[in-house]
């Protein structure tokens, strides 16, 4: 077991005095900007336990911006990733005292996702959230935009024209890139197929869109499939895959745009496809990783999640302090690509 560190441990890894240290801790003397900043850093770096006291001393006269993120299914490792960066890249703000509140909705639907919305509005100056595209999410969002609370889309974009900003990938570039690798990977031209988890899922339909228009201009001799839907779900994607595989004997490959690749993963393996199927799937998990290891997935497209998280937080607090954009923003990440060769 990994022993805890000390504040002995924090003095030397900030070259400071222990005394000091208790000095940035309890506020008893005045101690220098740089000397604060110093020991908290190191605070990070070591992992030491009072490293969000040590924060509030550094930073308590710096403006404070409380910053909301709604996020999908808990459960998912991806999800638990990105509120790990979140908290991460508040941390690391230095001109201010960004504290964020991280919640999950179980349910993609409009209800649950605008009850959660409007308890997050109490609480917070800005909110950035993962959701399809409803009319009625779309209204919630100009209601909060109408009380100076800029709401920010992440990862699939809604309520356009509405929303404060987009952040999160160029998703029809995604899908083409998918194709891409496909078509390159395929010995000889055969039947493809796409899951989206929603089609109210902008991301989600702008990758099946860049999956199609790939293959109907650079390799037409493909036969795409009609898309399935799996509603992000690894239980319904492992019965769809098996399915699409029974239908399908000749089908050369598939991709999950959404989640619930871990449905389609552990399918393939069921029936003894891995390296006979070109799987492309979306971030790099536990099981993604796990499932290139093995050469049951050919590719993984990833969010890189900690500049999503710092980039995201950058531009909320932007918000707050200008106000409403005159013209609605969007913010395109460059994907990482990860193969069985480079995890």
């Amino acid at each position: 077991m990994t022993r805890r560190p000390t504040i002995a441990d924090l003095a030397r890894a900030a070259g400071v005095s222990v005394a000091t240290v208790d000095r940035v801790l309890n506020g008893r003397h005045p101690v220098r900007e740089e000397t604060a900043r110093r020991v908290y850093d190191a605070a990070k770096a070591i992992g030491y336990h009072a490293v969000g006291l040590l924060r509030q001393r550094v930073f308590e006269d710096l403006p404070q911006y409380r910053l909301g993120f709604l996020l999908q299914k808990p459960e998912q490792s991806f999800y638990k990733a990105v509120a790990k960066e979140i908290e991460n890249a508040a941390l690391s703000v230095t001109h201010a005292r960004a504290v964020p509140q991280v919640d999950f909705t179980a349910s993609s639907t409009p209800s649950g996702i605008i009850d959660k919305l409007k308890a997050m509005a109490a609480r917070n100056q800005a909110i950035a959230l993962v959701s399809p595209d409803y009319p009625a999410v779309a209204a919630a969002v100009e209601e909060l935009k109408e009380r100076g609370i800029p709401v920010f889309a992440l990862l699939s974009d809604f309520a356009a024209g509405v929303r404060e900003g987009y952040v999160g990938l160029n998703n029809q570039k995604v899908g083409r890139t998918a194709a891409w690798i496909i078509a390159k990977a395929a010995k000889r031209p055969g039947k493809v197929a796409a899951f989206v988890g929603s089609h109210r899922f902008h991301g989600h339909e702008l990758r099946e869109i860049g999956f199609r228009s790939y293959f109907r201009e650079n390799a037409p001799d493909f036969e795409v499939l009609d898309t399935m839907v799996n509603l992000d779900t690894p239980e319904i994607t492992h019965e769809a895959t098996l399915d699409l595989i029974q239908r399908h004997p000749d089908l050369l490959g598939f991709y999950v745009c959404g989640g619930g690749m871990e449905g389609a993963i552990s399918a393939i393996r069921e029936e003894k496809l891995e390296g006979k199927l070109l799987a492309v799937v979306n971030e790099l998990t536990p099981e993604s990783r796990a499932a290139l290891a093995d050469e049951t997935v050919l590719m993984a497209v990833a969010t890189p999640v900690p500049a999503l998280a710092r980039e995201t937080i950058n531009l909320m607090i932007g918000a707050i302090d200008r106000g409403a954009a005159s013209v609605p923003g969007q913010t395109f990440l460059p994907f990482d690509i990860y193969t069985p060769e480079n995890i």
